[in-house]
C-alpha cells in the first residue's frame, strides 16, 4: 500500500461541526481564558491521537497528482544510508605493509584493520528541510532576500531631498513678520492657474459597477506580491533554536597551529668538512621535547662528495630543507633548538671547534697551510669514519620573539583557543597561526659540552638564555651564518611528506624537493581519536656507564637495530634515514664523544614498526669502540657489549624508560624472548649485571594502546576472534574455562584506563563493545551474553568522556567526539567473529535460564521482566530449546516473582545468563543492537542508569542508527511500519520513554542541566522515530510524556521550568522535515493533527493570562511557531499557492489564539511621537478628539481605547514577542484560502470582528517602515552597545571584573530557574554566547536592510488590506454592516497615516475609493469625524513628494467632493473640514511641501474642469472656491518653513495666523491647537496649557452665544482667574459672524463635551508644568458642568486630582527664568530695535541663552556678523556697525510694587501672571561700571510686557520701560539690608544649618572681611552729609547697621548652641572679631543728625525717575 499523509491530514471545512465548536469557544470580549474546555476536552488534557497508520491506509489522498499530492504522501525513498569513502590526505593509503600480504593481513590486530573501514552515514533525503540541520539564520535570510524590488517611500525621498537642500541652501535671512494682506498671493508668481497638474488617473471619472471595481482591485493587489512573508522578517532567535543540531565534524587526526621553518643556508668562516643539522621544538616550562627531529643538510656538493662512499644511494625524501611543525599548546616557553653535528674525527669537541672560532676564510693567506692540513684531515676522516658523527654545536630560537613582532593580534574570534582548555593571557599572545613571516640569520652557536648533552642540561641552558645576564653569552661562540625562514604554514602546502614519508595531497610532481611534516609530541594530553594508521617507535639512548669495563673502551658508539628474529639477517629496514641518505636503514648509530667511557646521548631514532608484532621482535643494541686513528691490525669498530629489549610481552608493546645490563659477549640463542634482566648462565655482564645503559622507548601508535586495561581487553577480544586457546597473558593462562570471567573482568576494568588513551582508541573500543553485544562469543560451545557488561562499560566510558571534556560539547551537551563516532563511524557489524576451527566439535549448549523470550508475558511493562528463580520446582528438567523454555515459563503457575530480574544473576548480561537462540544458525547468533540497548537501559540500575541518563543522547542516537541500518540490511524499508520491529522491542521503547519522562518530571528542579539535556535528547529520539516506526505509536509516546509532565505541573513549585522543558520538547519534535481542517483547537483537530495541535495548545496555554506564562515562556512558545512557519516558507516543496494554503490550514487555530491574546500584546500604536495626545476619560468623548500632530485627527488613536479598557496597560508580552506573534498571525491570513477565511468571518460576532480590526490596526503600527535614517541611527546605537558588551566580556575574561557575577546577573534576567544554586554555568544556560553577526554594517548592508524593511511593511499592509476586503465582503449582506464598516475605514485611515510605500498607497486609495463609493452614508450622513480624518489623510498625501501618490490622493479627494455633492449635502461643511485639515497639516507637519500640494490642487481643478457630467452644475465653481481658499492657506506655509528652526519666530508666526482667523473660530481653534502641539513638543507645558485655556474660552464664548446654560461659563470672563490674557478670545460681534451659520462652529468640539475635553487636557498640562494652583481654577469651571450632569464618577475623579495637586503644592518647584533680549541691526528686519522678554526653562544661565541665540543667528547670517553686547546699559544705535547684527541679553527678575507683594505671598503667586520685570545696572558718573563706594551708582530698569506670563507664546514684546537711579548711599543701604536678611535667614533656618550659619557669620565679622561693613560705615557715617536731601538716607543706613549688629549677635548666640568642643576656639575667634567690629561701629551708629529731630519742611525724594513710554 502507498504511504499516506504524514502530519498533514487535510480535510475540508465542515460548517456544522465548526459552528458547534465555536459555540463552546466564542466568548465576550473580556471572556474566560483558554484553559476552559474546547470541544469537550480541556486544553490542559492531551487528546488520544488517531491510529495514524490505520488512518493513512484507509484515507487515500483524494487529490490529483501534483505538488499537493506530493505534500500529502510520505516519500518512499526518504531514508538513505550513505557509505562514504574516508578522505585520504595522502597519495598512498596509510596502511600497514602487511596489507599487501592478504594472508598476513587476516592475522593483523583489528585495531590495525579498523582504519580501512569507510564512513557510514544514515540520513533522510529531506533532512535539509528541517531546521535541525538547516537553521533559519541571517545568512540564509539574506540569500532569500536577494533581488527584492526597492519600494518607494516618501520618508526616504523627503530625507534625500532634505540632504540636497542642506547642501544647496545658502544662508537665509530672517524674514520680517509684516502683515501681508491675504489674497494678494493670487496674483503672485505662485499663481495656481499657472501651475502644472500631476498625471490624471484614466478611470476616475468613469462609472464602474461595485462588483467590477472589487474584482479589478483584488486582481491588481495580487500582482507582484512577495510570496515569502517570513523571508522579509528577521530570522528566529538562535538562542531559542533548541532543535538546532549541527552535524558533528568528520573525525580527523589532530592538528595544532602549524609553522613552517625553511633552512636556507648555513655558512661558517671556514669550509673544511660537511656539517649536518637537526631542528626540534622544546617546551622549557613543561620540560618536554614537543616534536620529533627534523634533519637537514645544507652542505655544498663538494662537501657532500666527501661522504659519497658511505651514502651511495640518496633518496629525495631525505633532501628536505623545510619542515612544518605543529603546536597544540602555544606557549611563550617554546624554543626551536638547532643542533649541528660533524663527521667523527680524532680529538674532543673543544679541539674540533677551535678552528671555527679563531680562523676566517678572509685570512686564508695567513692560515693557508693550516687550512690545507685541516681539509686533508677532514677528507681522511670522512673517508674512514664517514658513517659516524660527533656533537659539534647548538643554538636556540625563542619563538615568542618571532610571533610577538606582528602588529595586530587579530580579532577576538580569531584569538579564541582551539583546544579544550582555556588559555592564560600569556598563552593567548602566542598565536602561531597568524604572525608576520620572518627571515632570521643566526650567527652565534654554542659548542657542545661532552658531559652536558642530556635534555636536562638543555632545559637549563634554555632557561638561562631567557635571562638578561645569560652565562652562555659570556662564552666564546662558534661563528656561523644560519639563515632560516619562519612563517605560518599554509593550509594545503604543496610537496609535503607526512611523518611516515607518505606524499600529502596535493603533490603535483614527485621529483620536487619535499617539505616534511614533523610529528608533534603535545606538551599535554590531546583528546582526539586515531583515524589513520600510524605505528611509529622512537628510541632515545640516554647514557652509558662503562667506567668499570676493562679494555680499550673509550670512543663508544651504540648501534641500534630492529630485529624480527635473532639472525643478523633479520634486521628490518624500518629506521628512518636522517638527511642525504637512504629512506630506511637497518641500523643507526649514536654520535660519539671522544675518549669518554660514560657518554651521554641525545640521539632520536625513529622507526616504522610492523602492525603485527610477535614475541620475536626486539630492539638490539650493540656497543662499539671506534678507532679514530688508523692503526695496523686494529679494526675500525670493535664490539664491546650487547643488550636488547623484547618489544612484545604478554601481548603488549613494551615502552618506557629502561636501565639495561650489558653483556660482554654475544647473546645466546633464543635470547630475544627473555629480557636482559634474566641472569642467563655462562654469560659475562658489564659491572656485575647492573643496569649500565639507560634508554627510553616511546611509541606513537594507533595499534598499540600502551594502557594495561585496554591492552588486556583488546588482547582477549583478539584471542576470541582468533579462537587461539590457550593463550598466556602475564601470569594467567587463558583457556575456554576462564575466558568468560577474564573477559568480563577486563570489560569492567576499562573504567580504570587513562582517559586520553581511551579517547585515542575510542572508535575501536566502542566498536568492540558493540560487536560483543551484537555477536555474543561462543566459548566451549556455549554462547556467552556480554550485553550487560558491555552496556555498562559503554555507559561509564561515555559519561567519563563527557565529564572530563566539557569544553568539547555542542549546545545540547553532546560531546563532539562521541557524536562524530555515532554519525560517521558506527555501523552494525555485518561479519561474524570466527567460530571455532573446523574439525573442533562445538560443545552442546545448555539452557540455564531466560535472556530474551520470543513470546512475552501478558504484562508488557516492567512487571513482564521478573526474574525466574533457579529453585523453581516447575523447572525440573532442562528445556531442549529456548522457545520451549519460554513456553514452560509462561505456562508455569508458581513462579517466584518476589524480586526484579535486575538483581538476578540470570538477567541479561548477568553472570549466569546465556542466550536462547540456536547457535547452529548463524543469523540467530546475531542480536540486534537497538533491541539489546533498549532492554539493558530499561533494566539498568544505580550508577549505570545515572550514566545513561547523563548521556541519553548517545544511546538514543546509537539506537536510531542501528534501527535504520537494520532496516537496510534486512530490506524492511518497504514493509508496513508496524511490521518493521518486534513487539518486545516496541514495549521496551515504551517502557524506556515512560521511565525517562518520569525522570524529567521528578528531577527538573534538582538537576537542571541534566534534565534539560535529557529532555532534548528524548525529543530528538522521538523525532527520529517518526521516520522509522509506527507514527501512531510515536504520537502515543509523546502523549505519555505530556501526561507525565502534566501530572507534575499541578504539584511543582516552579511550573514555568517544566513548561519550558515541554515547550523545548515540542519544538524539537515538530522540527521534523515532514511536519506539515477546523479552526479552533477542537478534539478532532487535536487528534488528527496531533503535533500541530499540541504545539498550538502549548501556545494557547502559555498565552493564557491566568496561566503561569512568563516572559521566557512566551518567547519560547512564539519562537517555536515562528521557526516552523519560517521553515515552511523556505521549503521549496511548499511553494505552490495551493499547497501553501493547505499548510496554512494547520495553523488556522492561531487566528483565534492571537485574537484572544490581544490585550496582552505590546502597544505599538503608542510608540509614535504624536505632538500632542489627548487622553479622554469617558468613552462617549472618544470621538471628540482634536486634530493634532503629524498623524492628524486623534480619534484614530482613541479608536484603540477599547484595547486600553481591555487591560492594555497590563500587556504582558514584550515588543519582540508581540511582533513575532503578529507576523505569524499575518502569515496565516496571507496563505490561508480566502473563501475559508470568509466563512470564518461570517460566524464572528461584532465584538470579535472589532477585535480582529484592532489586531489589524496593531499590525499596521507594528510593522510600519521606519526609514533609512532611523535604521542608521539604530545601527550606530547597537554598535556602541556591542562595543561596550565586548569590552565587558574581555574585562570578565581577563579578570578585571567577576565573570561569574556577570553571568549570574545575566542568567537571572532570562533564566526560568531563578536563583537556584545548582544551575551549572554553561553557554546555553547563561546566554553568554558570542554573537557572530557583525554589528557595524556597511552602507550596502544598510541599504539592503532598508529595502527588506520596506518590502516587509508593504507586504504586511497589503495583507491587512486583503483581510479588510474579506471583512467588508462578508459583512455587507449582514446586519453588522453599520457597526463594522466604520472600524474598517479607521484601519485604512490609520494605515494611510503611517509611512507607507507608493505601491501600497496605490492599492489603499483604490480600496478607500471603492468603500466610499459603496457606502457614502458612512461619511456624509453620520458623524463627520471620519470625513475630517479622511480629508486630513488625503491632503497629507496630496503634498507627497512621490508623484504617483499625489495622483492617487488627488483623485480620491476629488471623488470625495463629488460624492458629497451628489448626495445633496451642503458642501460648506466639507469645505470647512478640508480647510481645517489643511490648517492642521500646515501647522504641525515637519516635511510639508507647499509646491507638491499646489500641484495636487491644480490636479483637482483639472478633474473638475474635465468632469463632463457635472459641468453644468455649481459643483466646478464650488471646487474652485475651495481650492483657492486652500491655496491661500499655503501662503503661510512659506514663512513657517523659513522659521522652522527658530521656535520663537515660528510661534510668533502661528500666533499671527491664528489672530488672522479671528473671524473663523474653527480655524482659530485649529491654530491654537497647532501652537499647543508645538509647545508640547518642546516641553513648554505651561504655554501649551494656556493655548488650551484660550481654546476653551473661545468655545465657551460661542457656546454662550448659541444657548444660555447657567452651569456653562458665560464666556471669556469666567476664565479671567486662570489668565488675564484670555479676554482676547472675546467673540466678534454678531453682525460679523453668527455661530448659527452653516459650516461655522460646526465641529463637535464646539459643544459641551468638547469644552470639557479641552479643560481636562488644560488641567493635565498645568499638572505637567507643576502649576498646581492653576488646576484648581480650571476645575472651578468644570465642576458645575459635572454637577449639572450628575456625573458623580467624574466628580470623584476631579476631586481626587485636586487632592493630588494640592498635596504637590508643597513640593520643591522651579518655574521659568526670564531674560530681556534686544535686537539691533537691519539684518533683523522687523525685529530691529525691538525688545522682548523671553521665558526660558528654570535654571537657565545667561551664558546658555546667549550661546543659543548667538549660534542660531550666526547660522542664519554669517559667523562674524552677530555680536553680543556684553553690558546692559542703554544702546546708542549710532555707535553700532550697520553691517552687523547686535543682541543685548540681560537677566531680569519679576518686579512687584509694595502693595502687590501683599497679595503675592506664595512662590507660585510670585511666578504667575507676570507683566513687570526689573534688572539693575551699576555705573559711575564718569562712565565706568564700578568705582569706590562713595561714587557707585545703580540704575534699576523696570519693563512692562504686552501680555502676562505665562502666555501662549514664550516671548512677549516690551511695551513700557521705566528707570530708577540709586545714589551711592542708597546702594549701600540695599547692600546692608541684603546682608542683614542673609543673617536673619541663616539664624532662623529650621532645621538649623551650622555650616551655612558660620559661612554667613564669617562674611560679616571675620577678620579678613572686616573692611566690608566697617568701610561702608566709615565712608557714609563718619560725617553728617552736607546735602539735607541725604539726611534720611544717612539715618536709614545708621539704623541698618544697628539692625546688622543685633543680627550678628543673634547669629553668634545660635552658633554657640550648635558647635561641638572642637569648634569652640573658632567660635571665640568669631566673638572677638564681632566685639572689635561693634566697638569700631559704636561711635558711628550712635551719632544722630539733629535736624531730623526738629520740625522741617518735607523733602522730596532724592532718586531721579526717568520714564520712557
Amino acid at each position: 500500500k502507498k504511504q499516506g499523509v504524514f502530519f498533514v491530514v487535510v480535510f475540508f471545512f465542515c460548517r456544522t461541526i465548526a459552528a458547534e465548536v465555536r459555540k463552546q469557544v466564542t466568548r465576550d470580549y473580556g471572556s474566560p481564558q483558554l484553559s476552559k474546555k474546547r470541544g469537550g476536552l480541556p486544553l490542559t488534557e492531551v487528546v488520544e491521537p488517531v491510529d495514524f497508520e490505520e488512518y493513512v491506509s484507509s484515507h487515500a489522498p483524494g487529490v490529483e497528482a501534483g505538488p499537493l499530492r506530493q505534500l500529502m504522501e510520505f516519500p518512499q525513498d526518504d531514508l538513505e544510508l550513505l557509505p562514504l569513502d574516508k578522505e585520504c590526505t595522502t597519495l598512498e593509503p596509510p596502511l600497514p605493509e602487511e596489507e599487501e600480504d592478504k594472508c598476513q593481513f587476516r592475522r593483523l590486530p583489528s585495531r590495525a584493520r579498523y582504519h580501512l573501514f569507510n564512513v557510514l552515514i544514515f540520513s533522510s533525503r529531506f533532512q535539509h528541510y528541517s531546521t535541525t540541520y538547516t537553521p533559519q539564520n541571517s545568512e540564509r535570510q539574506r540569500e532569500r532576500q536577494r533581488g527584492l524590488v526597492k519600494q518607494t517611500f516618501e520618508l526616504d525621498e523627503a530625507a534625500a531631498h532634505d540632504r540636497q537642500d542642506d547642501q544647496d541652501d545658502s544662508k537665509r535671512r530672517s524674514v520680517s513678520l509684516d502683515e501681508t494682506p491675504r489674497g494678494s498671493w493670487a496674483s503672485s508668481i505662485f499663481d495656481l492657474k499657472n501651475s502644472s497638474p500631476d498625471a490624471l488617473l484614466p478611470s476616475v471619472l468613469e462609472r464602474t459597477a461595485a462588483e467590477d471595481m472589487d474584482r479589478n482591485n483584488t486582481e491588481a493587489r495580487s500582482q507582484e506580491r512577495h510570496s515569502d512573508l517570513l523571508g522579509l522578517y528577521p530570522p528566529p532567535d538562535e538562542d531559542e533554536a533548541v532543535e538546532r543540531c549541527p552535524l558533528p565534524e568528520v573525525p580527523k587526526e589532530h592538528c595544532g597551529q602549524r609553522i613552517m621553518v625553511k633552512c636556507l643556508s648555513l655558512k661558517f668562516e671556514i669550509e673544511i668538512e660537511p656539517i649536518f643539522g637537526s631542528l626540534a621544538l622544546y617546551d622549557v616550562k613543561e620540560k618536554k621535547k614537543i616534536s620529533e627531529n627534523f634533519y637537514f643538510d645544507l652542505n655544498s656538493d663538494q662537501m657532500k662528495g666527501l661522504l659519497k662512499p658511505h651514502t651511495p644511494h640518496v633518496v629525495i625524501s631525505t633532501l628536505a630543507r623545510s619542515a612544518i611543525f605543529s603546536i597544540t599548546y602555544p606557549s611563550p616557553d617554546i624554543f626551536l633548538v638547532i643542533k649541528l653535528e660533524k663527521v667523527l674525527q680524532q680529538g674532543d669537541i673543544g679541539e674540533c671547534c677551535e678552528p671555527y672560532m679563531v680562523m676566517k676564510e678572509s685570512d686564508s693567506s695567513k692560515h693557508k697551510e693550516k687550512l690545507e692540513k685541516l681539509r686533508l684531515q677532514a677528507e681522511q676522516a670522512c673517508s674512514r669514519l664517514g658513517r659516524f658523527r660527533m656533537p659539534f654545536a647548538w643554538t636556540a630560537i625563542h619563538l615568542v620573539n618571532i610571533v610577538s613582532k606582528r602588529k595586530s593580534h587579530g580579532t577576538w574570534n580569531e584569538r579564541k583557543k582551539k583546544g579544550f582548555e582555556r588559555m592564560s593571557v600569556g598563552e593567548e599572545m602566542c598565536n602561531f597561526a597568524t604572525f608576520r613571516p620572518a627571515t632570521l640569520t643566526v650567527t652565534n652557536f654554542f659548542k657542545q659540552e661532552g658531559d652536558r648533552l642530556s635534555d636536562e642540561d638543555l632545559y637549563k641552558f634554555l632557561a638561562d638564555m631567557r635571562r638578561p645576564s645569560s652565562v652562555l653569552r659570556r662564552l666564546r661562540p662558534v661563528t656561523a651564518q644560519l639563515k632560516i625562514d619562519i612563517s605560518p604554514a599554509p593550509d594545503s602546502p604543496h610537496y609535503c611528506l607526512s611523518p611516515e614519508l607518505l606524499h600529502v595531497k596535493p603533490y603535483p610532481d614527485l621529483r620536487v624537493r619535499p617539505t616534511k611534516e614533523v610529528l608533534e609530541f603535545p606538551a599535554r594530553n590531546v583528546y582526539t581519536p586515531h583515524t589513520t594508521y600510524r605505528n611509529l617507535l622512537y628510541v632515545y639512548p640516554q647514557s652509558l656507564n662503562f667506567s668499570s669495563r676493562q679494555g680499550s673502551v673509550r670512543n663508544i658508539a651504540v648501534k641500534v637495530q630492529f630485529m624480527a628474529g635473532e639472525d643478523p639477517s633479520q634486521a628490518l629496514p624500518v629506521i628512518f634515514g636522517k638527511s642525504s641518505c637512504a629512506e630506511f636503514m637497518k641500523e643507526a648509530y649514536t654520535p660519539i664523544i671522544y675518549h669518554n667511557k660514560s657518554p651521554e646521548f641525545y640521539e632520536e631514532m625513529k622507526m616504522k614498526i610492523p602492525a603485527n608484532l610477535t614475541d620475536n621482535h626486539h630492539l638490539l643494541f650493540t656497543f662499539y669502540h671506534i678507532s679514530c686513528q688508523p692503526k695496523q691490525n686494529t679494526p675500525l669498530e670493535t664490539p664491546v657489549g650487547y643488550t636488547w629489549i623484547p618489544l612484545m610481552q604478554h601481548g603488549r608493546l613494551r615502552t618506557g624508560s629502561f636501565s639495561l645490563p650489558v653483556s660482554v659477549e654475544k647473546p645466546p640463542p633464543s635470547y630475544s624472548v627473555l629480557t636482559p634482566d634474566v641472569q642467563l648462565p655462562g654469560m659475562k655482564w658489564v659491572d656485575n649485571h647492573k643496569g649500565v645503559f639507560n634508554v627510553e622507548v616511546t611509541a606513537t601508535s594507533s595499534v598499540h594502546t600502551q594502557d594495561a586495561h585496554l591492552d588486556k581487553f583488546f588482547t582477549l577480544v583478539y584471542v576470541l576472534e582468533e579462537y587461539s586457546f590457550p593463550f598466556r597473558l602475564k601470569d594467567v593462562i587463558i583457556t575456554e574455562a576462564n575466558m568468560e570471567g577474564e573477559l568480563k573482568a577486563s570489560i569492567s576494568a576499562l573504567k580504570g584506563s587513562q582517559l586520553d588513551t581511551c579517547v585515542r582508541f575510542l572508535h575501536q573500543l566502542l566498536n568492540k563493545l558493540i560487536q560483543l553485544i551484537v555477536y555474543p562469543p561462543v566459548i566451549a560451545g556455549q554462547i556467552v551474553n556480554l550485553g550487560r557488561a558491555a552496556f555498562e562499560a559503554m555507559a561509564l566510558l561515555v559519561n567519563q568522556i563527557h565529564k572530563n571534556l566539557e569544553g568539547n560539547q555542542d549546545q545540547h551537551g553532546r560531546n563532539n567526539l562521541l557524536a562524530s563516532y555515532v554519525h560517521y563511524v558506527f555501523r552494525l557489524p555485518t561479519a561474524e567473529p570466527v567460530m571455532p576451527p573446523a574439525g573442533e566439535r562445538p560443545m552442546p549448549m545448555q539452557y540455564a535460564t531466560l535472556s530474551r523470550a520470543t513470546g512475552r508475558p501478558s504484562s508488557l511493562h516492567l512487571s513482564r521482566s521478573k526474574s525466574i528463580s533457579n529453585s523453581n520446582p516447575d523447572l525440573a528438567s532442562t528445556p531442549i530449546s529456548p522457545d520451549e523454555e519460554v513456553q514452560r515459563i509462561i505456562g508455569s503457575k508458581g513462579i517466584d516473582r518476589s524480586h526484579s530480574w535486575v538483581n538476578s544473576a540470570y538477567a541479561p548480561g548477568g553472570s549466569r545468563s546465556v542466550l536462547r537462540r540456536n547457535p547452529n544458525s548463524s543469523c540467530e547468533l546475531k542480536q540486534l543492537l537497538h533491541e539489546e540497548l533498549a532492554l539493558q537501559w530499561v533494566v539498568s540500575t544505580s550508577a549505570v542508569r545515572e550514566a545513561t541518563l547523563q548521556q541519553a543522547w548517545f544511546f538514543f542516537q546509537l539506537m536510531t542508527k542501528s534501527m535504520a541500518h537494520h532496516l537496510f540490511l534486512t530490506s524492511k524499508l518497504d514493509s508496513p511500519r508496524r511490521q518493521r520491529y518486534p513487539d518486545r522491542f516496541v514495549d521496551d521503547i515504551a517502557a524506556l520513554v515512560c521511565a525517562i519522562s518520569a525522570d524529567i518530571a521528578s528531577r527538573h528542579h534538582k538537576d537542571v542541566e541534566v534534565v534539560e539535556r535529557l529532555n532534548n535528547s528524548l525529543a530528538f529520539f522521538l523525532n527520529d522515530l517518526l521516520s522509522l516506526m509506527d507514527r501512531g505509536f510515536v504520537f502515543n509516546l509523546i502523549r505519555s510524556y505530556y501526561k507525565q509532565i502534566a501530572n507534575k505541573l499541578h504539584t511543582t513549585q516552579n511550573p514555568s521550568s517544566l513548561n519550558a522543558l515541554r515547550m523545548d520538547f515540542m519544538r524539537i519534535v515538530c522540527s521534523h522535515e515532514h511536519y506539515c481542517g477546523s479552526f479552533f483547537l477542537s478534539v478532532p483537530f487535536r487528534q488528527q493533527h496531533f503535533l500541530s495541535g499540541l504545539l498550538l495548545t502549548e501556545l494557547a496555554l502559555i498565552l493564557d493570562p491566568d496561566g503561569e506564562g512568563v516572559f521566557f515562556l512566551h518567547k519560547k512558545a512564539i519562537s517555536a511557531v515562528h521557526s516552523l512557519l519560517c521553515s515552511h516558507d523556505a521549503d521549496p516543496r511548499y511553494q505552490d499557492p495551493q499547497v501553501r494554503a493547505h499548510v496554512a490550514q494547520l495553523y488556522l487555530p492561531l487566528l483565534p489564539i492571537v485574537m484572544e491574546s490581544l490585550h496582552q500584546l505590546h502597544d505599538f500604536c503608542g510608540q509614535w511621537n504624536v505632538s500632542f495626545l489627548f487622553v479622554f476619560q469617558t468613552p462617549r468623548l472618544l470621538a471628540l478628539a482634536i486634530p493634532l500632530g503629524s498623524r492628524g485627527l486623534l480619534f484614530s488613536f482613541c479608536f484603540l481605547s477599547v484595547l486600553h479598557q481591555a487591560g492594555r496597560q497590563t500587556s504582558s508580552l514584550s515588543a519582540e514577542c508581540s511582533r513575532t506573534l503578529l507576523v505569524c498571525f499575518l502569515w496565516v491570513l496571507k496563505n490561508a484560502d480566502a473563501s475559508l477565511l470568509e466563512r470564518w468571518v461570517s460566524d464572528l460576532s461584532v465584538l470579535q470582528i472589532n477585535r480582529l480590526l484592532d489586531l489589524l490596526h496593531l499590525c499596521v503600527s507594528c510593522f510600519e517602515y521606519k526609514g533609512r535614517k532611523a535604521l542608521e541611527r539604530i545601527n550606530s546605537l547597537t554598535f556602541k552597545k556591542s562595543q561596550d558588551m565586548k569590552a565587558r566580556l574581555e574585562e570578565a575574561i581577563l579578570g578585571t571584573i567577576g565573570a561569574r557575577q556577570e553571568m549570574v546577573r545575566r542568567c537571572r534576567e532570562r533564566s526560568p530557574y531563578g536563583s537556584q544554586e545548582n544551575v551549572r554555568w554553561k553557554k546555553n544556560v547563561t546566554h553568554w554566547r558570542q554573537n557572530t553577526d557583525r554589528v557595524d554594517k556597511s552602507k550596502a548592508e544598510m541599504e539592503q536592510e532598508s529595502v527588506v524593511d520596506g518590502n516587509l511593511a508593504t507586504e504586511v499592509s497589503l495583507i491587512v488590506l486583503d483581510t479588510l476586503e474579506i471583512i467588508v465582503k462578508t459583512v455587507v449582506a449582514s446586519e453588522l454592516k453599520e457597526s463594522v464598516l466604520g472600524g474598517v475605514l479607521r484601519v485604512i485611515l490609520h494605515s494611510m497615516a503611517g509611512n507607507q510605500s507608493a505601491l501600497f498607497l496605490q492599492h489603499c486609495f483604490t480600496t478607500q475609493r471603492a468603500l466610499v463609493f459603496k457606502f457614502p452614508e458612512m461619511l456624509f450622513e453620520e458623524d463627520t469625524e471620519l470625513c475630517a480624518d479622511l480629508c486630513l489623510r488625503l491632503l497629507r498625501h496630496c503634498s507627497s513628494s512621490v508623484g504617483s501618490v499625489r495622483s492617487q490622493a488627488s483623485a480620491s479627494l476629488y471623488l470625495l467632493m463629488r460624492q458629497n455633492f451628489e448626495i445633496g449635502n451642503n458642501f460648506a461643511r466639507v469645505k470647512m473640514q478640508v480647510t481645517m485639515s489643511l490648517s492642521s497639516l500646515v501647522g504641525t507637519s515637519q516635511n510639508f511641501n507647499e509646491e507638491h500640494l499646489r500641484r495636487s490642487l491644480k490636479t483637482i481643478l483639472t478633474y473638475a474642469e474635465e468632469d463632463l457630467e457635472l459641468r453644468e452644475t455649481p459643483f466646478p465653481e464650488q471646487v474652485q472656491d475651495l481650492v483657492f481658499n486652500l491655496h491661500m492657506i499655503l501662503t503661510d506655509t512659506v514663512k513657517m518653513k523659513e522659521h522652522q528652526e527658530d521656535p520663537e519666530m515660528l510661534i510668533d508666526l502661528m500666533y499671527r495666523i491664528a489672530k488672522g482667523y479671528q473671524n473663523s473660530p474653527d480655524l482659530r481653534l485649529t491654530w491654537l491647537q497647532n501652537m499647543a502641539g508645538k509647545h508640547s513638543e518642546r516641553g513648554n507645558h505651561a504655554e501649551a496649557a494656556h493655548c488650551l485655556v484660550h481654546s476653551a474660552a473661545l468655545v465657551a464664548e460661542y457656546l454662550n452665544m448659541l444657548e444660555d446654560c447657567r452651569y456653562l461659563p458665560i464666556g471669556c470672563v469666567t476664565f479671567q482667574n486662570i489668565s488675564s490674557n484670555v479676554l482676547e478670545e472675546s467673540a466678534v460681534s454678531d453682525d460679523v459672524l453668527s455661530p448659527e451659520e452653516e459650516g461655522i462652529c460646526a465641529g463637535k468640539y464646539f459643544s459641551e463635551a468638547g469644552l470639557v475635553g479641552l479643560l481636562e487636557q488644560a488641567a493635565a498640562s498645568f499638572n505637567m508644568a507643576a502649576m498646581y494652583e492653576a488646576i484648581n481654577e480650571v476645575y472651578k469651571i468644570l465642576l458645575p458642568i459635572h454637577e449639572a450632569n450628575r456625573d458623580f464618577k467624574k466628580l470623584a475623579t476631579v476631586h481626587g486630582k485636586l487632592q493630588e495637586a494640592f498635596n504637590k503644592v508643597y513640593n520643591q518647584r522651579m518655574f521659568g527664568t526670564y531674560f530681556r533680549v534686544g535686537f539691533y541691526g537691519c539684518h533683523f528686519g522687523d525685529l530691529d530695535e525691538q525688545e522682548f522678554v523671553y521665558k526660558e526653562p528654570s535654571i537657565t544661565k545667561l551664558a546658555e541663552i546667549s550661546h543659543r541665540l548667538e549660534e542660531f543667528y550666526s547660522e542664519r547670517f554669517e559667523d562674524d556678523v552677530v555680536e553680543i553686547i556684553k553690558d546692559s546699559s542703554p544702546v546708542d544705535k549710532s555707535k553700532l556697525d550697520p553691517n552687523k547684527a547686535y543682541l543685548q541679553i540681560t537677566y531680569v527678575e519679576p518686579y512687584f510694587d509694595t502693595y502687590e507683594l501683599k497679595e503675592r505671598i506664595t512662590y507660585f503667586d510670585k511666578n504667575y501672571n507676570l507683566r513687570t520685570f526689573m534688572y539693575c545696572t551699576p555705573f559711575t558718573l564718569d562712565g565706568r561700571a564700578h568705582g569706590d563706594l562713595h561714587e557707585q551708582y545703580k540704575r534699576k530698569t523696570i519693563l512692562t510686557t504686552s501680555h502676562a506670563f505665562p502666555y501662549i507664546k514664550t516671548r512677549v514684546n516690551v511695551i513700557h520701560k521705566e528707570e530708577i537711579i540709586l545714589v551711592p548711599m542708597e546702594v549701600a543701604i540695599e547692600d546692608m539690608q541684603k546682608k542683614t536678611q542673609e543673617l536673619a535667614f541663616a539664624t532662623n533656618q529650621d532645621p538649623a544649618d551650622p555650616k551655612m550659619l558660620q559661612m554667613v557669620l564669617q562674611g560679616c565679622v571675620g577678620t579678613t572681611v572686616n573692611q566690608g561693613p566697617l568701610e561702608v560705615a566709615q565712608v557714609f557715617l563718619s560725617d553728617i552729609p552736607e546735602d539735607p536731601k541725604l539726611f534720611r538716607h544717612h539715618n536709614k543706613l545708621r539704623l541698618c547697621f544697628k539692625d546688622f549688629t543685633k543680627r550678628c549677635e543673634d547669629a553668634l548666640r545660635k552658633n554657640k548652641s550648635l558647635i561641638g568642643p572642637d569648634q569652640r576656639e573658632y567660635h571665640r575667634e568669631l566673638e572677638r572679631n564681632y566685639h572689635k567690629l561693634k566697638e569700631a561701629l559704636g561711635p558711628l551708629i550712635t551719632r544722630k543728625i539733629p535736624q531730623l529731630y526738629r520740625p522741617l519742611n518735607s523733602y522730596g525724594r532724592s532718586s531721579f525717575r526717568k520714564i520712557d513710554c
